[in-house]
């Protein structure tokens, strides 16, 4: 494990958050949020001089998984905002890292006096097949046959809740939208559709549930900062002690949307499929008591991504 810093906060500011892959699309993001707030930030990656290059961000190079850097990092930290999955990688990947890693710098953030866990879960935790209605917190959730990313993600959070001693957050957004190289929506798919015809189906009607990654750092920002205070009931705010999923998502959209977007852009024509498809409610009701509203509406997040694949 190795330590390098870039711009190093002053001594005695606060907040102070560790964030794991902060040179990400969420990661990146959720540290200028941060910065925004007047936190110093810890930003963990794995390649030297990829962290924001932000005032008050120190660069640490390693594993966020690694026992001598969990323990380093954590020390003198007001919370931590972990972001990092393997996503496409093989299950056994997945497991080793998500499920195995993410609990060892929990654990480290505990025994360290870290008083708050932010973790960006996702929305691919809740059955959203067809005879589904709408989905919240306490929704029925994937089984074992529900793929690897789900089932992968969903252990990863039933491990964190296992980890006593913090107040954790599970995040759980929906499709993230916001311009990236490593923009799965607007950027990954979209080259898929360009690529392969069998990418270019959907049923117009699926309901699309997302949020920008703005906005998803916004409350993950706000939450390691604080600003969002804890209490005894998961509807008013993070349950002291505890572990509170929170579902986040920007106003309702279909597939006809956000394929229909892409497509256009990309000048092919998109194949709708008929049949049964889930077009229930994505629940961002708790979010919003919270105090969290998303400031980017669909109309911007298409424009978006029509712009990136035109350009």
């Amino acid at each position: 494990m190795t330590e390098s810093s870039s711009t190093t906060s002053s001594p005695g500011s606060s907040p102070v958050v560790v964030v794991t892959g902060a040179n990400g699309l969420v990661g990146a993001r959720t540290v200028e949020a941060l910065v925004e707030r007047g936190a110093s930030v810890r930003a963990v990656v794995r390649r030297a001089g990829t962290a924001p290059d932000l005032a008050g961000v120190e660069e640490h190079v390693g594993d966020f998984f690694d026992p001598d850097l969990a323990e380093t990092v954590v020390q003198g930290a007001d919370a931590v905002v972990t972001t990092v999955h393997p996503m496409g990688s093989d299950l056994e990947t997945q497991h080793r890292i998500a499920v195995e890693g993410t609990p060892v710098l929990a654990r480290a953030a505990r025994d360290a006096g870290v008083t708050r866990l932010v973790h960006v879960s996702t929305a691919a935790v809740y059955d959203r097949s067809p005879e589904a209605g709408d989905v919240d917190e306490e929704s029925p959730l994937v089984g074992e046959d529900g793929g690897d990313y789900p089932v992968t993600k969903l252990a990863t959070d039933r491990a964190l809740a296992e980890v006593d001693g913090l107040t954790t957050v599970l995040l759980r957004p929906p499709a993230i939208l916001g311009a990236g190289e490593t923009s799965v929506w607007n950027t990954l798919r979209p080259a898929q559709v360009r690529d392969d015809e069998s990418a270019r189906s959907a049923h117009p009607d699926a309901t699309f549930p997302w949020v920008h990654v703005d906005d998803l750092a916004a409350v993950a920002a706000d939450l390691a900062a604080g600003r969002i205070p804890s209490g005894s009931d998961p509807a008013t705010g993070p349950v002291e002690g505890g572990c509170t999923p929170l579902n986040v998502t920007g106003e309702r959209a279909t597939q006809r949307d956000y394929l229909g977007t892409v497509t256009g852009a990309l000048g092919v024509d998109p194949v709708w499929e008929d049949g049964p498809t889930w077009t229930g409610r994505f629940s961002a009701d708790r979010a919003h008591a919270w105090g969290w509203a998303p400031q980017v509406g669909l109309t911007q997040a298409l424009s978006e991504i029509d712009a990136g694949l035109r350009g």
